[in-house]
């Protein structure tokens, strides 16, 4: 390689590594929290948080000295780039007080747990979570949290430029969607930041109030919030499961980390209606009361207790729903038409522009139309039908956004689950241990991995597999497919 390449080379992804270090540094500062709890209980743990703030302190400085001089002015190459790798690097830095603190953790199960974190799954491999020290649970809570926050800004200011995502749908209007609520993107996502912060704190409030721990109720709200279930109990939410009011509570806020945080902003400037105008909202609720009252009926046909089942069936379907992965009762058991309904929740998802994963709901409703204008034309060959979305109509570019989505996000999961089967994996484990991950819902089904098991006894090479899995569904696949592509680096 000549010189003149490699400067055109370095010209071309300094930016990058710039952009990354700025949020290594913003990763590293998060670290400091648990260090101070850990440094004020005298917890041995400390020290490991100590060395990992020094690395990835390290790490972000070195590249910020690097990259000092370099302008941060991004291509559509670039952003690709950059949004898949910010993912796996903070995933992989994340990792580090796992590998060095009590648990001392394996590489590979430190980095499935982080990676489950940041990408809000929920998933773990973690056997004896009570036993954490403090600073460890505050950390799990702490890596959803920022993975929710990372998750919102990434839906509205990165993934609508490279044309990916769910957020397109707010462009079918006369002018840019966001522009309305906000003049730039920095305004959108510090206000974005101030909306997600005041709920986690209102949250830790009514926790609290519940009847939670201080820490427990740090450590729910932030996992709420940003729809990531990660738990301070080997029974996840479980061990609340005689308290309803904290369960009602919790379904409450997870349901709010389902919603478009823009429309939150909109609903606070002025517009408070913003958000049951919204189709996908709506159509969000609808369901969840039509599921919920379905299955509470059958499991009172069934001879169980009426207000019991309504209070566990609305937190388990929005849990799944939402993709947060809370269980406060193990679902599976509530009979088959229960568990099959279940098995279909996990694909749903909440809101575009929200913390959650899955599809979306939003791609259901624009699937359904474009079913219903395909069936109209069966019969008048000759009409016109428009399909319209929020009142707008729908664009080829959002119909062929949706169906190339929903193509490869069905082909990840069942390909996804034939690797895992190879691997020894049961037909149950693997299938739905694919879906969860690509869905980022958390648990799956079956025994080794159902609402009561975790994913600690499968194998290495399975664990590595989920990560891909969950990385892929959180950057909405086609993200991470355009740089396999050849054409993709020819640009």
């Amino acid at each position: 390689m000549v010189p003149g390449r490699v400067v055109r080379w370095l010209e071309d992804w300094m930016p990058v590594l710039k952009v990354l270090a700025v949020l290594w540094l913003v990763l590293a500062l998060l670290m400091v929290v648990p260090l101070v709890v850990l440094l004020f209980e005298q917890d041995p743990d400390a020290r490991a948080f100590a060395l990992s703030i020094l690395i990835v302190l390290s790490a972000s400085l070195f590249s910020l000295w690097a990259c000092w001089r370099m302008p941060v002015e991004l291509k559509t190459q670039q952003m690709f780039v950059l949004t898949s790798l910010s993912w796996v690097t903070i995933s992989g830095f994340a990792s580090l007080p796992l590998v060095l603190g009590a648990p001392q953790l394996s590489l590979t199960n430190a980095v499935f747990e982080s990676v489950s974190a940041i990408t809000t799954t929920g998933s773990t491999i973690l056997v004896g979570i009570e036993n954490l020290s403090d600073g460890l649970k505050l950390w799990r809570g702490l890596m959803q949290w920022l993975g929710g926050i990372g998750i919102i800004v990434m839906g509205i200011a990165i993934l609508p430029f490279l044309k990916v995502g769910g957020m397109r749908l707010f462009q079918t209007e006369s002018s840019d969607w966001s522009d309305k609520v906000m003049p730039r993107t920095g305004g959108i996502a510090k206000a974005t930041l101030s909306v997600y912060t005041v709920g986690t704190l209102g949250a830790t409030l009514a926790y609290w109030l519940g009847g939670m721990l201080p820490l427990d109720a740090i450590v729910h709200a932030m996992s709420s919030v940003s729809t990531g279930g990660f738990a301070n109990s080997d029974a996840s939410f479980g061990a609340y499961s005689d308290q309803p009011q904290l369960l009602w509570m919790a379904t409450f806020f997870m349901l709010c980390g389902a919603l478009p945080f823009v429309l939150f902003i909109r609903s606070l400037r002025g517009s408070p209606l913003a958000l049951w105008r919204d189709e996908q909202v709506r159509g969000l609720i609808v369901m969840l009361v039509l599921v919920v009252g379905a299955i509470t009926l059958y499991r009172i046909w069934r001879g169980e207790v009426p207000f019991t089942s309504l209070t566990h069936t609305a937190f388990n379907v929005v849990s799944v729903v939402t993709t947060t992965g809370y269980a406060s009762d193990d679902y599976t058991l509530w009979g088959p038409f229960a568990t099959m309904a279940f098995f279909y929740l996990t694909f749903v998802g909440g809101c575009s522009g929200s913390t959650s994963g899955g599809m979306k709901i939003f791609r259901f409703q624009v699937a359904i139309k474009m079913l219903i204008s395909q069936l109209r034309f069966l019969i008048h060959t000759q009409g016109v039908f428009v399909s319209r979305y929020n009142g707008m109509p729908l664009t080829d570019e959002v119909t062929r956004g949706v169906v190339a989505f929903s193509l490869f996000f069905f082909l990840t999961i069942a390909g996804l689950a034939l690797a895992l089967a190879l691997l020894g994996l049961d037909l149950v484990t693997a299938l739905t241990g694919a879906m969860t991950a690509v869905t980022n819902v958390g648990p799956g089904m079956g025994d080794i991995i159902g609402p009561s098991g975790n994913f600690a006894s499968l194998p290495d090479s399975a664990k590595w597999l989920l990560c891909v899995g969950m990385l892929m569904g959180r950057l909405e696949i086609l993200t991470v497919l355009v740089l396999l592509t050849p054409m993709f680096w020819r640009k």
